[in-house]
């Protein structure tokens, strides 16, 4: 499929580029126009949250941005007049906004600390979600100017908008840094690889325009397959990195064999055989690795699976028609805009020994291949050990933010005078008669059981909507919000007091929803998908090897290694994150649990990008088998044959992950260092040490097919690769007379048969 693809673009070229053009403004201008549906907070979480989302939902009751206004004094108590006048200021300045509703006095919620020495004054935004974000400005800039009139006190406002605005408004930030920063990275490592800037830009503009086209797709999906701004980040990280090593695979076998003597047409021919049967064969793999997402059930991996397989299929298409077509018209001009110095630092025959570096570190693992395959195995468990202390959560804005943010400050203050959480859990109750006297007293009677309980404090907020039969409780639990205590307090609550009070009177639902609620009902979904998940990767991954290359031991090496380096890199994100050894390397600090979302994330991206490096590596070793050398000898030129490619693919790779792993959201570093970290591993631990070394122990047994499974369809690699010097054809297309070598080609012909 991937020849005859790259043999149809080969004879119509203008219609493949100009084909490729139309097809990425048309998704682009369509997506525009339709614009994207994001995940509503209905979908986007599981369990009672989700439960009681749609309750108010469907009750137009959207869940009001609360925001909370500390006044605190070091020397004045609450009651003091000038304190006190302070806070009338504070509700004066917020009430003229016009923006607030619902501005609560704590003299009347009685929300004064235990010392006496701080206040809260609770209030709410008017609208939606969308609007308060847009009205918590005003009100930031009444209480700043409440603070700046008293600079002896503290006057700090914190809550659903306020965070939530700064959390948007840094993403959109973080989003366009890395964007501008990943690409140039990916073009300068690209240059040093080829040196010559059109080869260097190539990849990298099929890649960005792949990506522009797939972004218009999400959006025109949006409406079936809502969208959400992680969805974005993670396609640009996928969408960036996968495009530039499939367009550098193809590009390098092309000009390997342009190298070796080979006419341009035979060139074309090889690679589209070859890599492009790689590009194929991994981009499938990544596609149905993140179709495992999908059995997760949540909304915003439904989001990201989406983006990141239209992504890749786009990624795919471009690399197997537009590139073999751009490259039949450049030719050799591919080469043009050569950096002299970076052009004489790569050798000619590199593309075949590898290199210095690469044979020192391949000598000595053929020469004892048990050694080699204890020593890296000892490493990578060794790294993956503080995986059995991971503690997953959905961490807090506080453990989002960078330390040193004015809302983290806040945070600690309020904490700090008020213990526990300052988000509420919220007990959604819906009743046939919300104002009968039996549902009247069973709200008064949980009120009372959960300040008596010891696991939750008050000021305890009722919000009675009689019309709608739906009222709101709002219980501040004890704890940080995601830890040990907040949970237990969160289990007291939905599984003794609620079905205690309000569910004993008929025709009541309660689900408890909250920031609490939230990150437990999401890390109990994922801890229970996981085995789902993860099954459903590994085994297809394991039929996908063993069909395309029928052999039960390289299907089973390839399982069994990339598990390798994904437990190494959870150990490598436990060890930074959640314990904080090495964070201030990153300009973060242990936060006690890695994001939820994280490890289930960077498991199936890893499985499909690992399979990138494997199947090019492998296919390019069982070329050389097919060719009739020995298993040892094929291993050699297989590992030496791509480790260029492979180095360069994996540092584009590491280099674009590791921007995410600087940006401000702690979700965002550890995604990104986490994939920095798997890659690397894989390109460098596992391709260079363990597969080499395990498949020289294993011998012919590495394309051992038991006779039961002979049926299999055989997906040969066997489009034999000419030899030098003959002319060959693209399926379908004339043959061409082969071109007289240059006295440069012939030398370079052979040095190479030498």
């Amino acid at each position: 499929m991937a020849a005859a693809m790259g043999a149809w673009s080969a004879r119509h070229r203008k219609t493949a580029v100009f084909g490729w053009l139309l097809f990425v403004v048309l998704a682009t201008m369509l997506g525009g126009m339709h614009g994207s549906t994001k995940v509503t907070e209905a979908e986007s979480m599981p369990g009672q949250v989700s439960r009681a989302a749609k309750i108010l939902d469907d009750a137009g009751l959207k869940s009001p941005a609360s925001e909370t206004v500390l006044v605190q004094s070091a020397t004045r108590s609450a009651d003091d007049p000038d304190f006190r006048e302070v806070v009338a200021q504070v509700v004066s300045a917020v009430d003229r906004t016009g923006k607030a509703a619902g501005i609560r006095s704590p003299y009347d919620t009685k929300a004064v600390s235990a010392d006496g020495h701080s206040a809260l004054v609770l209030l709410t935004l008017k609208g939606d979600q969308d609007e308060a974000l847009a009205n918590v400005a005003s009100v930031l800039d009444a209480v700043a100017g409440v603070q700046k009139q008293h600079p002896g006190l503290t006057v700090v406002e914190l809550g659903d908008a306020s965070s939530g605005k700064w959390i948007q408004d840094q993403f959109k930030n973080d989003f366009a840094r890395a964007e501008w920063t990943a690409v140039p990275l990916a073009l300068g490592i690209l240059l040093i690889a080829f040196g010559a800037l059109v080869a260097a830009v190539l990849p990298v503009v099929l890649a960005l325009t792949a990506f522009v086209a797939a972004a218009g797709l999400v959006m025109l999906g949006s409406g079936l397959l809502h969208t959400s701004d992680d969805a974005s980040s993670v396609m640009l990280l996928v969408g960036l990195a996968v495009g530039v090593d499939y367009c550098l695979f193809y590009l390098r076998r092309e000009r390997e064999e342009r190298a070796a003597g080979r006419d341009a047409r035979t060139a074309l021919t090889v690679a589209a055989a070859t890599s492009g049967r790689a590009v194929l064969v991994s981009g499938v793999t990544v596609v149905v690795a993140m179709a495992g997402m999908f059995l997760t059930g949540i909304a915003d991996f439904r989001a990201m699976a989406f983006a990141t397989i239209l992504v890749v299929i786009t990624a795919v298409l471009g690399s197997l028609t537009v590139l073999p077509a751009l490259l039949s018209m450049l030719g050799d001009r591919v080469e043009k805009g050569r950096v002299p110095l970076l052009a004489r630092l790569r050798r000619p025959d590199a593309a075949q020994t590898g290199g210095r570096f690469w044979n020192a570190v391949l000598t000595p693992v053929l020469r004892r291949p048990l050694a080699a395959t204890v020593l890296a195995g000892a490493f990578l468990l060794a790294l993956a050990a503080p995986l059995l202390t991971m503690h997953t959560a959905n961490l807090t804005f506080q453990q989002q933010l960078p330390r040193g943010n004015e809302l983290v400050a806040a945070s600690q203050k309020i904490e700090a005078a008020f213990p526990g959480s300052p988000a509420p859990a919220t007990v959604v109750i819906k009743a046939a008669d919300i104002g009968s006297p039996a549902m009247t007293a069973a709200i008064a009677d949980l009120k009372a059981k959960a300040l008596a309980s010891g696991r939750m404090h008050g000021p305890v907020e009722v919000a009675v909507h009689a019309d709608k039969n739906v009222a709101t409780v709002d219980i501040p639990l004890d704890g940080t919000g995601n830890d040990a205590t907040s949970n237990a307090a969160l289990k007291t609550l939905r599984e003794d007091l609620v079905p205690a009070t309000v569910l004993k009177v008929p025709g009541t639902e309660a689900p408890v929803t909250g920031r609490t609620a939230g990150s437990y009902d999401f890390n109990a979904r994922m801890t229970g998908s996981m085995p789902l998940v993860f099954g459903f990767v590994v085994a297809f991954a394991f039929l996908l090897m063993l069909t395309s290359f029928r052999s039960l031991a390289v299907a089973g090496t390839a399982v069994v290694l990339n598990l390798l380096s994904v437990g190494a890199a959870y150990g490598v994100l436990t060890l930074v994150f959640q314990h904080g050894v090495g964070a201030s390397l990153l300009g973060t600090a242990g936060v006690g649990a890695v994001e939820s979302w994280v490890p289930l994330f960077l498991f199936v991206i890893l499985f499909g990008l690992s399979m990138d490096y494997h199947v090019f590596v492998v296919s390019r070793i069982k070329e050389g088998h097919d060719r009739g050398l020995p298993t040892r000898a094929a291993i050699a030129h297989g590992i030496r044959s791509t480790a260029g490619v492979v180095t360069s693919a994996a540092v584009i790779m590491v280099a674009v992950f590791g921007v995410f792993g600087t940006l401000s959201m702690q979700a965002m570093k550890q995604m990104g260092v986490g994939l920095a970290v798997a890659v690397l591993i894989d390109a460098t631990v596992i391709r260079a040490v363990l597969l080499p070394s395990v498949m020289s122990l294993l011998g012919d047994r590495n394309w051992y097919l038991p006779r039961w499974l002979g049926w299999l369809p055989d997906l040969s690699h066997g489009e034999a690769v000419p030899p030098l010097g003959a002319a060959s054809t693209l399926p379908g297309q004339p043959a061409a007379p082969a071109s007289p070598a240059s006295p440069v080609d012939g030398a370079r012909h052979r040095r190479v048969e030498v």
